[in-house]
């Protein structure tokens, strides 16, 4: 039995991030501002082997609709209607996810991947081992940090806590980590006001 949670199908990609799709029936903590994500790379040769780009996700849309906007102006809507709406139309959602690294077989890279998932391609929740392994080291902050399209404080914050409750079980080892963030957001943020704030944020 497989292990995977999909979180979605590629809806548009860059090397900088990607859209994924699904709909509201589906949603749920998969979903969730500030979890791991990764899809496969587009068109990798058999030497390079199988590619992951890594992402966080920064946004999540739950779509409207003609419907949807007319309900909402509605007197008065009755309950049954809101309970088809909400169990049985797929209403659109959209998943907004940052590219913080990539795997190219056992080995982590915490900067861009070379080339951008395909579209439709499966969107996975990455597993808590894969989590673990990759934040062990968090030199990904700089691709938030250097990122004007996303909520940089809020979602490094996220992120860290998404971390240590997913991969991070252990008291002990789950305090080192956030450690390691400290020590890791002090070498890359310059602005002590800001250092501050982040450190305030992420403090477990």
């Amino acid at each position: 039995m497989s292990d995977k949670i999909r979180v979605g199908r590629i809806l548009r990609a860059s090397t900088r991030g990607f859209d994924c799709g699904t709909h509201s029936r589906e949603i749920g903590q998969q979903h969730d501002f500030g979890a791991f994500v990764k899809a496969p790379i587009a068109n990798t040769s058999h030497q390079e082997g199988q590619i992951h780009a890594i992402g966080i996700i920064y946004k999540v849309e739950i779509k409207d609709d003609q419907l949807i906007n007319e309900l909402v102006l509605g007197e008065s809507v009755p309950d049954m209607v809101l309970r088809d709406q909400r169990e049985n139309r797929m209403i659109p959602v959209e998943i907004k996810v940052i590219n913080v690294g990539f795997q190219r077989g056992d080995m982590l890279f915490r900067s861009l991947p070379p080339r951008p998932p395909m579209s439709l391609s499966d969107v996975d929740l990455m597993l808590p081992d894969e989590v673990k392994r990759f934040t062990v080291t968090p030199e990904f902050f700089r691709l938030m940090l250097n990122a004007s399209e996303v909520p940089t404080d809020d979602l490094i914050a996220a992120s860290i806590r998404y971390a240590a409750l997913e991969a991070y079980p252990d008291a002990g080892e789950r305090y080192a980590f956030h450690v390691r963030c400290g020590q890791q957001l002090a070498r890359d943020v310059g602005d002590l006001k800001r250092l501050s704030h982040l450190l305030n944020l992420i403090r477990p």
